[in-house]
């Protein structure tokens, strides 16, 4: 008969993995795979919107609901990153919610539009996301820490892990009938264990930035 110990790791083996940090090295594998999937248009990105004006004592940028000038930029940085994985290819949306736009304005240098499932996402966050996802381009976007919980619930992932301001949580669908795969996510300080510092494409210098 099996002890309890047994049983016990028996269990903790069968049961569904938390999100991987990539910018761990144990994870290089799954970096790899991102950067391939990016490649092909094969990514869903979800990225949680800069520092809360109204949970914090720093300078805000504007309105109580909208992003702090830290976090403002901390996303501008975050968008440069995102230009190096690539661009070209991608199709991004926002939540209509002030922290939100202002995040994605930070981050990207074009016009992100505003829709309302990217804020109220419960019970439906991944079929969302998948009537959204244009197979060969990648989907980004700029969300809600309870929305990429809602994500790891729907897709079976333990939802432990504590997103940070601006952490970015991605995914791999290969076609319209694929079944969506976890690639893990980053928090805005790792990534240069994603895209290591390099040069930005043209006419988008890290001048720009002020993280």
């Amino acid at each position: 008969m099996a002890t309890a110990l047994t049983v016990f790791v028996t269990l903790q083996l069968l049961a569904p993995a938390s999100a991987p940090n990539l910018a761990l090295p144990g994870n290089a594998s799954r970096v790899l795979a991102l950067k391939q999937s990016w490649a092909k248009g094969d990514v869903i990105a979800l990225v949680r919107h800069g520092e809360r004006c109204d949970r914090s004592s720093t300078l805000c940028m504007g309105p109580e609901d909208g992003i702090t000038v830290h976090g403002e930029s901390v996303a501008q940085a975050l968008g440069n990153e995102f230009r190096q994985m690539g661009l070209a290819h991608a199709d991004i949306y926002s939540s209509l919610l002030t922290r939100s736009r202002q995040t994605a304005d930070a981050m990207f240098v074009r016009q992100v539009e505003a829709q309302d499932w990217v804020f109220n996402c419960r019970g439906k966050m991944l079929s969302d996301v998948l009537k959204h996802k244009v197979p060969g381009r990648n989907l980004v976007l700029v969300t809600h820490s309870e929305c990429m919980d809602e994500l790891e619930s729907q897709m079976h992932v333990p939802t432990e892990t504590t997103f940070s301001y601006g952490a970015s949580l991605f995914i791999n669908v290969e076609g319209a009938s694929a079944q969506p795969q976890m690639l893990g996510y980053v928090e805005t300080k790792d990534w240069n264990a994603i895209v290591p510092p390099g040069t930005l494409p043209t006419g988008h210098s890290l001048e720009a930035s002020r993280f």
